[in-house]
């Protein structure tokens, strides 16, 4: 009994960040069915980030296809689509036609680009939507080109958490109008989003659009890693006075605050830093800073990561369905959240209806 227990929720077969809000609903206890056309091979079904929601599969051309697909959406509380602007209205599932249907129903809308606008019917990626956001101009090396982040910067933390929540919102208020709405999530602006404290930063202090000179890019010695004598890295994250205070005093180093915060002294610094780490192995490191309120911790690699000792304290990795996976997040006091199998058998009589 899930936090969304009782919200039933159809997925018209999007991938990247529309499919992992649903793994959010799903493992929330919602009742998540994915719609995808007859023979498409382009996904794996068995994949972790698919898990907790049955599958059907339907040709929304086919006059069949299309009336099994209207009926899970007039019963569904939720309906998630992730095509180019049109295509749903092109399918017979467009906004408009199914809330005109059910007037309580969500329906959300995850893009790239958004609803409108000039690049709205283009193909893009993460990589792009990050691009013309400003976020990836951000991201790299000092002196060097903007550098390609892995999928979840954009498709994860832009897209879905601006999905999730947009759905949350309007399910909450639906309970106070009894009305559902359209939700319109789009990738560039949840990275937009995303950059609201640096574009803060950028107007009110020294903050730069050159990238590994900023505090928290890179270019201060007390945001960045370090590599350890048996060749890991060590991560220093000491932003706050006493923080670098004590990791320079367990470094063995002079910690006088006046030189700290000279930016002229930053590169000296660093090579003092560097120098120190290089001297044990993580290993030790992790033994010495145990102890030491100081904001260091190891770069774990993701062999290493579920093992970790707090994650597996906390359970943050787990076995589930045959592998080793993320188990929900957030957690719930009273109704907590629990992972399903991936792709279980399609309850059609629970949902009501009959598939062709």
């Amino acid at each position: 009994m899930g936090i969304l227990d009782g919200i039933r929720v159809v997925e018209l077969g999007g991938l990247g960040p529309s499919a992992w809000a649903c793994t959010f609903l799903a493992d929330m206890g919602a009742d998540v069915v994915r719609i995808d056309r007859p023979g498409r091979s382009d996904i794996d079904f068995t994949d972790t980030w698919m898990r907790g929601r049955s599958h059907v599969r339907l040709d929304l051309k086919t006059s069949s296809g299309h009336a099994a697909a209207s009926s899970l959406v007039n019963a569904a509380d939720v309906v998630v689509e992730s095509f180019r602007p049109g295509v749903a209205e092109r399918l017979g599932l467009g906004p408009e036609f199914c809330t005109r249907r059910d007037p309580r129903l969500v329906y959300a809308q995850m893009t790239g680009w958004g609803q409108e606008g000039p690049y709205a019917h283009l193909a893009g990626h993460d990589l792009n939507y990050l691009s013309i956001a400003g976020a990836l101009d951000t991201l790299g090396p000092r002196g060097g080109k903007p550098l390609p982040t892995l999928y979840y910067v954009g498709d994860w933390a832009s897209g879905t958490m601006l999905l999730i929540t947009g759905i949350i919102g309007a399910l909450y208020e639906r309970e106070r109008s009894g009305r559902g709405q359209v939700v319109d999530a789009a990738i560039v602006d949840g990275a937009s989003l995303m950059l609201m404290q640096v574009m803060d930063l950028r107007a009110k202090t020294g903050w730069t659009d050159a990238r590994g000179v900023n505090e928290l890019d890179g270019g201060a010695w007390y945001y960045d890693t370090y590599e350890t004598a048996d060749g890991r890295h060590m991560a220093l994250g000491a932003f706050e006075p006493i923080f670098r205070q004590a990791a320079l005093r367990t470094l063995g180093l002079a910690c006088d605050e006046a030189r700290v915060v000279d930016r002229t002294q930053w590169e000296l610094i660093r090579a003092e830093v560097t120098a120190a780490f290089l001297t044990r192995t993580q290993a030790s490191w992790i033994e010495i800073f145990a102890q030491v309120d100081a904001c260091v911790t190891p770069v774990r690699s993701l062999a290493e990561a579920a093992a970790e000792p707090h994650l597996r304290a906390r359970r943050t990795y787990a076995s589930h369905d045959g592998s080793v996976q993320a188990m929900p997040a957030p957690r719930f006091s009273r109704t907590p959240s629990t992972p399903g199998a991936s792709a279980p058998a399609f309850d059609a009589a629970h949902w009501g209806i009959e598939l062709p």
